[in-house]
């Protein structure tokens, strides 16, 4: 069982999603959360004729023994409103007595701003993980486990006061009592081969003619649930790429709202990540990635700049919103060009496929296997193409004159001076130039014919340069 490797990815899955670019409550991207793994009360679900799950189910492939170890956990998010209050009267001191769960009267505002501190109303929450088995498949088979959870509701008041110790304001946390159940049991397909299988269903009571409203019934839910499982002595099957004689078995496996995956090593079987986010097997944290964004539809780099070009009030909504929001704010305004430099870009190649066996017995000299994240060999290139009366060839200056037809970024770079980086033709014949901008300070990028930094224009939208005169207007 290999958790620890696979924690990052597992951490970073919890909280996929819980808060978006631009990291505001008033956002609309953030005024619907839990947009993964929500698991509702039943009655609530048959109440929205099944908009919302009220369960989710993970089907899996296990080989090995009776004597194989297994481990399940389940976790998710217990989310928890915070609101905030304005005091119809301002206090000077608060009754420490029963400061947790007193609140004096308040009037419920969106945000609260004292000074320099803001405070605003949001879905808080606390994590909950719960180990559901750990016993070998003999005890499982004789007697499948079903293991009822709960978790008790809390109300609390806290003080908000100004720079002088004047209390103006109040925040309170309420989180709802909720209840469920896990179940777990196994399947024989053969001597070796065992279908695992494991539900949870939310058991939480609700009644939903009171409580109709999504954000109101996402308090009685498990967001962003997934179930974590381990094997000592057995090997879960990849679904996504099943050995051949276990692929109907594989196509089989009923999963409902999640997506089971290989975690861990690359080429280990004995941790697998169930999640409501689709995945390859063997996914990892990118070490470029400085830490959570809880946006992973979007790029770091990008992201990084989209909150450094906030307005100061945007970043202070950001940092009011709470405390993950205001440590990702911190964190990203102190990266350096170091840091954006290993952000800009990586290209890898999500399948890992096994190297072959080699045979010292064959003589193979035939090249490898292409490279998909590389370009075509066969692409047509030149040296040189003819503008009018003058040849343009790789390594000459120009400058940049777009035509009638460009897009936005060629009329940006108008007027700029670059280098012809190549010659090319596409195959319907028609010649691409492609060339670097000089003041462009990813020129290396360019050179390296990395995206973004590498500019194609038809040979007639280029004013060719004399040598001297590239060089002064570059110097």
């Amino acid at each position: 069982m290999n958790f620890e490797h696979a924690q990052p990815l597992i951490d970073a899955v919890l909280y996929e999603g819980y808060i978006l670019y631009p990291y505001r409550p008033t956002a609309a991207k953030n005024r619907q959360r839990w947009t993964f793994g929500g698991i509702y009360p039943k009655a609530y679900a048959n109440a929205t004729d099944a908009s919302e799950p009220w369960h989710m189910q993970t089907q899996c492939l296990v080989e090995g023994d009776l004597h194989t170890r297994l481990e399940v956990r389940v976790r998710f998010l217990h989310p928890l409103a915070r609101e905030v209050g304005k005091l119809t009267t301002p206090f000077t001191t608060w009754p420490t007595h029963q400061a947790r769960t007193w609140a004096p009267e308040f009037k419920r505002v969106p945000s609260l701003t004292l000074g320099d501190r803001q405070y605003c109303s949001w879905q808080e929450v606390v994590e909950r993980d719960l180990v559901i088995a750990e016993c070998s498949l003999a005890e499982l088979f004789e007697q499948p486990v079903s293991q009822p959870f709960a978790f008790p509701g809390q109300c609390e008041s806290e003080p908000v006061a100004d720079s002088s110790g004047l209390i103006l304001g109040v925040l309170l946390r309420r989180q709802n009592a909720i209840q469920g159940t896990v179940d777990v049991r196994l399947t024989t397909l053969t001597d070796t081969t065992y279908r695992l299988t494991v539900k949870i269903e939310n058991r939480t009571p609700m009644d939903p003619s009171v409580v109709d409203d999504r954000d109101e019934a996402s308090l009685y839910s498990f967001a962003s649930t997934h179930t974590l499982l381990g094997l000592g002595g057995g090997r879960f099957m990849s679904l996504l790429d099943p050995p051949s004689h276990l692929a109907q078995a594989a196509a089989e496996c009923e999963n409902q709202g999640t997506y089971p995956v290989l975690v861990g090593r690359p080429g280990s079987h004995d941790t697998l990540l169930s999640s409501p986010i689709i995945l390859y097997d063997y996914p990892e944290v990118a070490p470029e990635s400085p830490g959570d964004f809880f946006d992973a539809t979007e790029i770091d780099e990008i992201l990084s700049l989209r909150i450094l070009a906030m307005t100061d009030a945007e970043k202070q909504e950001m940092a009011a919103t709470e405390p993950r929001a205001a440590e990702l704010l911190a964190r990203t305004e102190a990266l350096d060009a170091n840091a954006f430099m290993r952000l800009h870009g990586t290209l890898r190649d999500p399948v890992r496929d096994p190297a072959p066996e080699h045979d010292p017995a064959v003589t193979d000299h035939t090249s490898a296997p292409p490279n998909p994240l590389e370009p075509p060999t066969d692409k047509p290139q030149s040296a040189s193409c003819r503008l009018g009366n003058r040849e343009l060839q790789v390594g000459d200056p120009v400058r940049l004159r777009p035509g009638n037809r460009s897009d936005v970024m060629d009329l940006v770079l108008a007027g700029k001076t670059a280098v012809i980086e190549a010659i090319e033709r596409d195959f319907e014949d028609r010649v691409y130039v492609a060339v670097t901008v000089d003041d462009d300070p990813g020129r290396e990028w360019g050179l390296e014919r990395m995206p973004g930094h590498r500019f194609f224009f038809a040979p007639e939208e280029l004013e060719p340069l004399a040598p001297r005169a590239r060089q002064e207007t570059t110097r």
